[in-house]
């Protein structure tokens, strides 16, 4: 059954028939900080109905990513220093989410590929149907202001469910030959990558290395470099060298090697860094004088020191890249659309195995992604 080209009226929420939207659905709650004993499996969860302004997308993919563990552990928590995963981290119930503290239980999940099948009052009932990338940075949940908005999985439900509820506006159309795997391990990877890239002003001709660059967002960063035109070092183990090499890499980089100054001073324009820890006091030595460097995570720890003369003398830039402006995520779909990228899926899990997906991402012998399949 066709439905006319319209809106939902107000307080009225549409879905076309065919899509038959269930009243409950499987999802993972996250119940509190913790290990993966507080992932809980239900198949009696709620499906959410679309607010004013939203959609609710039935989820066909979703990727594992740093966030969603660092998440659960707590490891956003500044009394937390170590690096990050679970090993060695202390749960705590405290700031333990990266804007704050964290309503349990929380359905995780930064990355959603799906179809639409429901929308709220406001949304044209012509996007029910369309294959949708989810925006892991739901800007609109805010205030309007940069750095407001509501992140998939964090300050609101995220994709490790059947559905998902999203706003509109952050729900990208897709036409890509691409997998739902591949699609589902795009959102949150890919739009830190091209936010990163983006805030540096990363050009063609410019050399930049990209540390941890056999993780999603690092191979995300080396495929999106290497479309800007600029020549690509990339860290990464040599079990996974190939990989990354497959990925665009112009060469690569032992993870070694930074610490032990082994790369020439004045080498890069730009820095492109997930991995932060002690290797971070070297890299303004790696800059040339008006290099930019940016991060967004900071897998190998988060407590850094360097010599400040490096920064002031060299005229560096730092950047920390979170909160990404509409044109990020658009740019990405471009990207995306016309078949530009190749994200690297190494393992696939039933959502209900998330525990074991995670266990296999937190091993870190899987290149790229990992997805679960709700």
């Amino acid at each position: 059954m066709s439905m006319p080209d319209a809106t939902a009226p107000k307080g009225q929420t549409m879905s076309r028939e065919g899509f038959g939207v269930p009243a409950t659905m499987s999802a993972v709650l996250l119940t509190g900080h913790g290990g993966s004993g507080k992932l809980e499996f239900r198949t009696d969860v709620a499906t959410p109905s679309p607010r004013a302004g939203a959609v609710v997308i039935r989820v066909r993919a979703a990727g594992v990513n740093n966030t969603d563990i660092n998440t659960r552990t707590g490891w956003y928590a500044k009394s937390v220093t170590g690096a990050s995963g679970e090993a060695g981290v202390a749960a705590t119930g405290e700031n333990g989410g990266w804007t704050g503290a964290l309503k349990f239980p929380r359905i995780q999940g930064a990355d959603c590929f799906g179809d639409i099948v429901a929308v709220g009052p406001g949304v044209d009932t012509a996007r029910i149907g369309q294959p949708v990338l989810v925006a892991t940075m739901q800007n609109g949940l805010g205030n309007g202001e940069p750095y407001s908005f509501g992140t998939l999985g964090s300050e609101c439900d995220g994709a490790f469910a059947q559905y998902c509820m999203a706003l509109s506006a952050e729900a990208h159309r897709v036409d890509s030959t691409l997998s739902d795997a591949e699609l589902g391990a795009i959102p949150c990877a890919w739009s830190t990558a091209e936010g990163m890239l983006q805030r540096i002003g990363l050009g063609a001709g410019e050399r930049v290395l990209v540390t941890g660059a056999s993780g999603g967002v690092g191979l995300a960063a080396v495929q999106l470099a290497k479309l800007r035109g600029a020549a690509v070092a990339a860290q990464s183990a040599p079990d996974k060298a190939q990989a990354v090499r497959d990925c665009g890499a112009d060469e690569i980089v032992g993870r070694e090697a930074i610490g032990a100054d082994a790369l020439a001073e004045n080498g890069f324009d730009a820095i492109v860094d997930v991995v932060g820890g002690p290797q971070f006091a070297h890299m303004p030595r790696l800059l040339r004088p008006g290099g930019r460097y940016v991060a967004c995570g900071a897998i190998a720890g988060p407590m850094v020191g360097f010599d400040l003369r490096d920064l002031y003398l060299k005229d560096l830039s730092l950047h920390g890249a979170t909160w990404q402006p509409p044109g990020v995520f658009e740019a990405l779909v471009g990207h995306v659309n016309n078949g530009r990228l190749k994200p690297l899926v190494s393992k696939i899990f039933p959502l209900r195995d998330i525990a074991a997906a995670q266990e296999a991402f937190l091993s870190k012998q899987y290149p790229g992604k990992i997805v679960l399949i709700p």
